[in-house]
């Protein structure tokens, strides 16, 4: 084996940025494999990711792809990779590379020992433009720290401590075998990505360290709340996917279920949410279609979720609740950075 970890940076457009990102990984450690997906930019990405390459030739790789989308360039990734385990940098956040340096040596340590582990897990920061403190997300007190464990020794995660792609790095051949795919030209996909693959995984390893640095206030990133707004359409085409991905009844491990049933109320919480923030009859009605469907098309699915609390609150109609909806998002931004 060449490389330890692949670190797929997928681009688009990206030339104000994409060095930082670039600048984390290069010399981190000598096993990890840094793979620029390009996927149809038109501006100086391309010459800027081919100066790294020319600079770091043992390191960094190049791949150009036509326009798909991000799921398609982290796909494209995940079949290019040559390292043991797949992270996904997106181009305008970094990583911490002392930390970054560190997960690698244990994991080559590990490898070196014939131990491999189907999910690993770090900490990720919000780097958000002019928040006077930042917010970290760490599992310490829901996972076991620095051992291997499976999913009978999770605890219950609290809002805003969801593991999503920031956070996860999955072994490679695990996304491959269990036949990860992402939908193209749709926003919002690092959910699937880091939801699909979990019935598969068997065992885990926890790393309390802040190892992703996630960038956000940009006014044209997809989290933006006004492109969110515009494309809440997109994030209920996730939520279907994930709802149709699998059967929760079919899910062996309690707290493995209990977990994704969670992760599937959080999806329909922010997509019912934003037609509520968007306000329009059209967008009120999309809402009240939504829930119809979540109900009639993914029945088992909705007997998991029906009964938290955020589907209850959320579901409910008329101009009070709808009220008390957009007062919840807005403490929800303050408190959990998500825009």
């Amino acid at each position: 084996m060449e490389k330890i970890l692949t670190v797929a940076i997928p681009c688009y457009n990206s030339q104000d940025y994409v060095r930082r990102a670039l600048d984390s990984v290069v010399r981190s450690h000598p096993l990890v494999d840094v793979l620029v997906v390009d996927d149809g930019s038109t501006d100086q990405t391309a010459e800027i990711a081919k100066e790294y390459q020319r600079r770091y030739p043992d390191v960094v790789r190049y791949l150009y792809k036509e326009n798909g989308g991000h799921g398609d360039a982290v796909i494209a990734g995940l079949h290019e990779a040559q390292g043991l385990y797949y992270k996904v940098l997106d181009s305008d956040d970094w990583l911490n590379t002392e930390a970054l340096c560190e997960i690698v040596a244990f994991l080559k340590t590990a490898y070196d020992r014939k131990k491999t582990y189907d999910m690993v897990i770090g900490n990720y920061v919000y780097e958000k433009v002019g928040a006077k403190k930042k917010r970290e997300v760490s599992y310490g007190h829901v996972l076991p720290v620095e051992r291997e464990f499976t999913w009978k020794e999770i605890g219950t995660f609290s809002l805003g401590q969801y593991i999503l792609m920031h956070s996860v790095i999955y072994r490679t051949q695990l996304l491959i075998s269990c036949g990860l795919t992402l939908p193209k030209h749709t926003f919002y996909v690092d959910n699937l990505f880091v939801y699909y693959p979990l019935p598969f995984v068997k065992n885990i390893y926890y790393f309390d360290r802040d190892l992703y640095h996630y960038f956000i206030g940009r006014e044209d990133q997809s989290v933006n709340e006004k492109r969110l707004l515009e494309r809440v359409d997109q994030q209920v085409r996730v939520a279907y996917e994930m709802y149709g991905m699998h059967e929760l009844c079919e899910i062996k491990q309690p707290r493995l279920r209990y977990y994704m049933s969670q992760y599937c109320v959080i999806m329909a919480t922010i997509c019912s949410s934003l037609y509520v923030m968007k306000g329009t009859p059209e967008a009120l009605q999309k809402r009240k279609e939504f829930w119809d469907t979540v109900c009639s098309r993914y029945a088992g699915q909705y007997e998991y979720m029906r009964r938290q609390w955020l589907v209850r609150a959320t579901k409910k109609d008329g101009v009070v609740w709808n009220r008390i909806i957009r007062i919840g998002y807005a403490i929800a931004k303050r408190i959990y950075y998500f825009n």
